[in-house]
């Protein structure tokens, strides 16, 4: 299947064409190729020429601290104009063209206060970051047949390519002796990159539409994923400590505190899903293998 798409080159979309690369073939739409996604007239041209049937919407804005300090913009923030400006650009030519969108999104679309949230559960978005992808999603559920919605939570995976995921940011933490300072009064669930693309080229396959939530299999707090993370790598776990989500996040953007994801979806159609502790014993055996 020819694949056009956002974002490939980024922390997912970079994973997700290489393990899909054998079976699809994939155009990436970024500045590097000559396209800016907040341009109409970039999305019109490029996807009007393109034959591909899928449009995969990975890329976004994600700092969240950062969205939340030009939230005061708007619609003229960074943020908005690549979160929700692109999103309509591209669901407008795909309409026009009769392609279908993936869109990718998030648990932050969740007030985390009534966890864990499945499919059809209506979002309650608290900082920017999280509203402009939850107007994203809205734009997408719009095309109806030709949509779907697509929501991951805390992405992880080996060898991260352009910045790193949380789990190699704590991971390289400890393995420098440096304190890891972590709520263990909130929930998460983390979503394992090879989980996603498996998910994913299932769900191109039957021409899926709607929403799916590609968590992790189990939820966790983030005091005990950084345990994990000690254990399966086998680093020491004296400089991590506790603390509690209120003084964690203070003065940061708000984010979900249970905003865990439903899975049995997704599972529903034959893909199993990772543990935490299973995804990180998977990354070992990767990057061990390739030293």
């Amino acid at each position: 299947m020819n694949i056009i798409g956002t974002g490939l080159s980024g922390l997912v979309g970079s994973r997700i064409t290489e393990l899909l690369a054998s079976s699809h073939s994939f155009e990436n739409l970024s500045l590097e190729t000559g396209v800016d996604i907040t341009k109409y007239e970039d999305i019109e041209k490029r996807l009007t020429a393109s034959k591909a049937s899928w449009v995969f919407h990975f890329a976004a804005f994600t700092d969240v601290q950062a969205a939340e300090k030009e939230k005061d913009k708007g619609n003229e923030s960074i943020t908005w104009k690549v979160n929700v400006e692109a999103t309509r650009h591209i669901t407008s030519v795909c309409q026009k063209l009769g392609k279908r969108v993936l869109y990718l999104s998030t648990d932050y679309v969740f007030d985390g206060t009534q966890g864990p949230y499945n499919e059809d559960a209506i979002g309650n978005p608290q900082g920017w970051y999280a509203k402009t992808k939850y107007e994203g999603e809205k734009i997408v559920k719009e095309l109806a047949d030709l949509g779907l919605v697509v929501r991951i939570a805390n992405p992880y995976r080996a060898h991260p390519v352009g910045k790193k995921d949380f789990m190699h940011k704590i991971l390289d933490r400890l393995r420098e002796n440096l304190q890891v300072t972590a709520p263990d009064d909130q929930k998460m669930t983390a979503t394992y990159i090879d989980d996603l693309a498996r998910g994913v080229e299932k769900l191109i396959s039957i021409n899926a539409t709607g929403v799916y939530n590609i968590p992790g299999a189990d939820s966790f707090s983030p005091y005990d994923g950084a345990m994990t993370i000690a254990r399966v790598f086998g680093t020491s776990t004296e400089h991590i400590s506790k603390t509690s989500f209120a003084e964690y996040f203070a003065n940061r953007a708000p984010i979900p505190q249970y905003g865990t994801l439903t899975y049995d979806k997704i599972e529903s159609l034959g893909i199993p899903l990772h543990t935490f502790e299973e995804g990180l014993m998977e990354i070992k055996k990767i990057e061990e293998q390739s030293i």
